[in-house]
C-alpha cells in the first residue's frame, strides 16, 4: 500500500508546528534519515552530505530547498562588461542587482526571519553585490554571525576569484564547503575583450595584463579549494562571438583542477541594465545556441543546466524571488531563531525524496523499455516539489525536458511574462510566451484553457493538464510510452 501524497505547496504555508509535525508522522517519516535511497549510487557518500540540501549543487535538491543571499558585500575588484551593480533595485532579475544593502548584523537579522518563515531554506549565499572574497572583513562578519545562531545552514560565497587565495585558508576554518568562482576565460586576449579592469596589489591594472593576472589567481583558488575539499563551481558567460567556443578549453581547464560543476550561462544583455556590453549591441545567446554549446561539454566536468542567475539578495526555491517580504524594515530587532518549521519541513521531505527518485526511476525503465529513437522536448509548469503543480497562466518560467531512448533529462528552463493575471490573459503576453517555448513539443501544466491551449496547437507546441500533480518524469514517461507504442506507466499520485 503506497504512503498517502505530501502537498509541499500546503505544507510550506502552514504556520503551525503541530500541524507540521502531524503530515511529517501521517506520511509515514519517523525520521530525517529516510528517503535517503535519494543518493545517486555512483556518487560518494561524503559529497552527497555536502550536496543534498543545496539547491545549486544538486538538480534534485532544487526542486525542494531554498536559498537565501545577502548583500553584504558591495565592493569589487574588478569591472567585468557584462556587469553594472545596482543597489536600489527591486525590478530586475540578474546578478548584482539588490533593493538593499545590508550590514552583518542587519543580514543576520534577516537570515532569522527568513528561517523562521520559509522552511525550505537551506544555504546562506554570499554573492556580491561586488564580490564576497574582496569585501572580506563584512563577509566574514557575516557568516560568523549567522553560524552562532543557525549552525545546520550551508554557508556558500560566490567569487571572481581574484582574491580567492588570500581567503581559502579563512574559508575552511568557518567550514565553508562550497564556492563559485565566475571564470569566463583561460586565455588573457580573450579575457581583455571581458574585463576591462582590475585592482591587484594595490593598483589597477588593465589589458591583458589584468587578464593574465586575474587567470593564475583564479587558477590558484581553484586548485587550493580542491585540495582542501572545498566544493567548486565555476560559472562561465556565455558570448557569442567572444567566448562561446572557448569555453569548451575552460571547462578542461577547470575539469584538471578539480572542478565539481560548470554552470555555463547565458550573457544577459539589455541596454536598459547600463552594461557595457548592453550599450554596445553585444548579443546574449539563443536557447538553441546555449543548448548546443552546453550538450557540447557533456563528458567534463558535470554540468548545471537548472541555474537562474539570481540577484545579490534572492530568497526562495530557485525560479522564485521573496526578497521584499523581508526588507529590513518589516524586522523585529531582537527577533529569534525558531528551528520547528524547517525540521518539520525536512522530515517530511525526506520521505517524499525517496518516493520522487523511485518515481523517477521507473520512469526511466519504461522510457528506454519503448525502442524508440525519438525525442521530445517539454516544458512543465511546476511550483517545486518535482510535481506538475502550476496553472499555465500563472507560470513566470517553464522547466525544460527532454526525453528519448536514453532517458530524461533537465536540460534548462524557459523564463517568462506571466500570462494570467486577475482570472484575464493577456494576447500579447501570451504571443511572448509562446515566443519563449520555440522549440518545445509539449506542454504539462497543472491546468489551462481553451484559448492558450489553442494558440499553442497553432503554433505547433501541444499543451496538457491531465498529468496535473504527477511527479514529473512519471508524466513524462507516460506521456513518452504512449507516443511511441508501448505500455504507459501509471501515474503516481
Amino acid at each position: 500500500m503506497s504512503l498517502p501524497t505530501i502537498s509541499l505547496e500546503s505544507l510550506v504555508s502552514t504556520k503551525s508546528f503541530d500541524q507540521l509535525l502531524a503530515t511529517a508522522k501521517s506520511a509515514g517519516c519517523a525520521s530525517s534519515s529516510c528517503g535517503s535511497s535519494a543518493k545517486p549510487d555512483e556518487m560518494d557518500s561524503a559529497v552527497w552530505e555536502k550536496i543534498k540540501d543545496h539547491p545549486c549543487y544538486s538538480e534534485e535538491a532544487h526542486h525542494y530547498f531554498a536559498r537565501m543571499h545577502v548583500a553584504v558585500a558591495p565592493a569589487c575588484n574588478i569591472q567585468c562588461n557584462y556587469c553594472n551593480r545596482k543597489y536600489d533595485c527591486a525590478n530586475e532579475s540578474r546578478p548584482g542587482v539588490v533593493s538593499e544593502k545590508l550590514t552583518p548584523d542587519q543580514a543576520r537579522r534577516k537570515v532569522i526571519a527568513v528561517a523562521n518563515e520559509v522552511p525550505q531554506f537551506s544555504v546562506l549565499g554570499i554573492a556580491g553585490p561586488g564580490d564576497a572574497c574582496y569585501d572580506w572583513k563584512k563577509t566574514k562578519a557575516t557568516f560568523e554571525r549567522v553560524a552562532t545562531e543557525i549552525s545546520d545552514i550551508k554557508l556558500c560565497i560566490s567569487t571572481n576569484g581574484l582574491a580567492l587565495p588570500d581567503r581559502v585558508a579563512e574559508l575552511a576554518d568557518m567550514n565553508v564547503d562550497h564556492v563559485t568562482i565566475t571564470i569566463n576565460m583561460v586565455d588573457p586576449e580573450i579575457g581583455a575583450k571581458i574585463y576591462p579592469w582590475i585592482f591587484y596589489n594595490h593598483r589597477r591594472h588593465t589589458g591583458i595584463d589584468a587578464a593574465r593576472i586575474l587567470h593564475e589567481r583564479q587558477m590558484l583558488g581553484l586548485e587550493m579549494l580542491t585540495a582542501r575539499g572545498i566544493l567548486t563551481k565555476i560559472n562561465s558567460v556565455m558570448i557569442p562571438g567572444v567566448n562561446g567556443e572557448h569555453l569548451i578549453e575552460v571547462n578542461k581547464w577547470v575539469k584538471e583542477r578539480g572542478a565539481f560543476l560548470h554552470n555555463v550561462m547565458p550573457l544577459i544583455s539589455d541596454p536598459a541594465h547600463g552594461t557595457h556590453f548592453g550599450l554596445t549591441g553585444q548579443r546574449g545567446p539563443t536557447a538553441l545556441e546555449l543548448k548546443t554549446l552546453q550538450d557540447r561539454l557533456e563528458g567534463g566536468v558535470k554540468l548545471m543546466r537548472h541555474c537562474r542567475q539570481c540577484r545579490a539578495d534572492a530568497v526562495g526555491l530557485l525560479g522564485e524571488d521573496r526578497g521584499q517580504e523581508f526588507t529590513i524594515d518589516q524586522i523585529s530587532d531582537d527577533i529569534t531563531y525558531d528551528a520547528s518549521k524547517r525540521n518539520a519541513y525536512r522530515e517530511v521531505v525526506a520521505r517524499e525524496r525517496g518516493d520522487h527518485v523511485a518515481a523517477k526511476s521507473q520512469a526511466v525503465e519504461t522510457v528506454k523499455a519503448t525502442g524508440s529513437g525519438k525525442s521530445l522536448h517539454i516544458a512543465v509548469a511546476t511550483k517545486g516539489g518535482g510535481r506538475i503543480n502550476e496553472h499555465f497562466g500563472h507560470s513566470k518560467e517553464f522547466q525544460v525536458y527532454e526525453v528519448s531512448h536514453r532517458g530524461i533529462s533537465f536540460i534548462g528552463h524557459r523564463k517568462v511574462e506571466q500570462y494570467c493575471l486577475g482570472g484575464r490573459g493577456a494576447d500579447a503576453t501570451l504571443e511572448g510566451v509562446i515566443a519563449a517555448l520555440k522549440g518545445i513539443d509539449i506542454v504539462l501544466c497543472a491546468k489551462i484553457g481553451d484559448c492558450p491551449k489553442d494558440q499553442l496547437a497553432e503554433a505547433g507546441i501541444r499543451a496538457m493538464d491531465v498529468y496535473g500533480y504527477d511527479y514529473i518524469e512519471t508524466a513524462i514517461s507516460a506521456l513518452y510510452a504512449a507516443e511511441f507504442g508501448s505500455e504507459p506507466l501509471a501515474a503516481t499520485a
